[in-house]
């Protein structure tokens, strides 16, 4: 692999708290250095050199809340389809949920995701496992054993755990193996049929809804279980602001806990349904717009930590029917960064911040060595125009499926060039 030199860009680098024009020289898919020193100094023989003026350089994305069919459902999406729907958007490590079939549950299904990825994949994939055998919430699940054998995390993806007791068990075990626990807080029977958020818009479409308490129910409990037993805990995906002020209160008491949102609850909100647009029901539903500010502004301060894309793939099938009987859910790894610049550019979020929770802090809850552009770290970076204008349409999309809610969106920000290891695995001019 022939060394990297990027020369002139702009470098915008959370982890080191760095926003500065200068180079990046990456050799053997390690960064070797990377700062405003590094312009001037020369590269060896044979240096492959990007003239990075007018862009910015970044770490590579880490994206820590991926639904992957594979294996069981390959018709919907491959490890290798989201790899390359990754790289196109700037991602080059993806955190994949046990929600397949046969379920992540047991060591040889984690090695076999593992071991594909390996072989396929043009990005770094990270499967985390599940906390109760088939996702069933009853069987604990080998946790030590699921650690040792690479596992980044636990979560029963999109189930909740109803049982208290059950789940203090594995935050217990979890907290002996330093492993995360990751949580989605939303209570089956609370929600019931609820299909949207629960409010007037949902009464004026005549569809049933989904009352805020059963999110803030469970995340309450999650988090007096998570001080009670010391671990550490995530709280997978918020959609409300009394979410954010909830974990907001767990953190000032001292608790080891973090808060995940999707790029779709800081970007779309409830209204965005319209007509019974059925790609834009998600889970948790989008909520309105005091919400989805709410949100942000738990982001400029600290108390949720991550953004991620919660790219989850359906087919026409599965979501071209009545509203209250469509899947759940839409990709979304190709524009995870595009449409987190809105943020960006309309001025609610500093960019060092922005990029922070899609990078360092993903890594650093995750254990995992990227997110930075350190020296002696992987070389996974992108170069980005940030000004760029584009319309984001379906020729676009590498995932498998189509079920996008920024169909047609205008974005002002594309990833140019994506590295993984030193290597590109992806060029928006070349159209690769």
């Amino acid at each position: 692999m022939r060394p990297v030199l990027v020369e002139g860009a702009r470098i915008v680098d959370p982890s080191r708290g760095l926003d500065a024009t200068g180079s990046l020289l990456a050799k053997d898919g390690r960064i070797v250095a990377c700062g405003s020193e590094v312009s001037g100094q020369g590269a060896p023989e044979g240096t492959d050199r990007i003239d990075g003026s007018g862009l910015t350089l970044m770490p590579g994305l880490v994206d820590a809340r991926v639904f992957i069919g594979e294996p069981g459902g390959e018709h919907l999406e491959t490890i290798r389809t989201a790899s390359l729907a990754a790289a196109s958007g700037g991602v080059t490590s993806i955190v994949t949920m046990p929600d397949t079939n046969p379920v992540i549950d047991d060591v040889a299904i984690a090695e076999f995701v593992m071991r594909t990825a390996r072989e396929t994949a043009v990005v770094n994939v990270f499967p985390s496992a599940a906390m109760t055998k088939g996702l069933a919430g009853g069987e604990m699940t080998e946790i030590g054993l699921l650690k040792d054998a690479g596992v980044c995390a636990f979560t029963d993806g999109r189930n909740s755990i109803a049982d208290p007791a059950l789940l203090r068990r594995i935050m217990t075990y979890a907290k002996d193996f330093d492993a995360l626990v990751m949580h989605s807080t939303q209570d089956a029977r609370l929600t019931g049929r609820g299909v949207m958020n629960e409010g007037l818009f949902a009464s004026w479409l005549g569809l049933p809804g989904a009352p805020a308490e059963a999110e803030i129910i469970p995340l309450e409990r999650d988090l007096r279980l998570a001080a009670l037993t010391g671990g550490r805990y995530h709280a997978a995906e918020l959609s409300l602001a009394e979410s954010a002020e909830v974990l907001r209160t767990a953190k000032r008491r001292g608790s080891n806990v973090s808060g995940g949102v999707s790029i779709n609850h800081l970007s779309l909100n409830e209204n965005d349904i319209g007509e019974y647009r059925t790609y834009f029901r998600l889970s948790p539903p989008l909520r309105g717009e005091d919400d989805r500010r709410g949100l942000i502004a738990a982001i400029a301060d600290g108390t949720i930590d991550v953004v991620h894309s919660a790219h989850d793939p359906h087919d026409a099938d599965g979501k071209r029917r009545p509203f209250t009987e469509a899947d759940s859910g839409a990709i979304g790894l190709e524009t995870l960064l595009s449409a987190a610049l809105r943020l960006h550019h309309s001025g609610d979020l500093p960019l060092l911040r922005l990029i922070e929770t899609m990078t360092s802090a993903p890594a650093r809850l995750l254990g995992l060595d990227r997110g930075t552009l350190k020296p002696d770290r992987p070389a996974d970076f992108i170069l980005v125009d940030l000004d760029e204008p584009f319309l984001f349409d379906e020729t676009m999309i590498r995932s498998k499926s189509k079920n996008t809610v920024f169909e047609n969106a205008r974005f002002q920000g594309r990833v140019m060039q994506t590295f993984v290891g030193g290597r590109k695995v992806h060029d928006a001019r070349a159209g690769s």
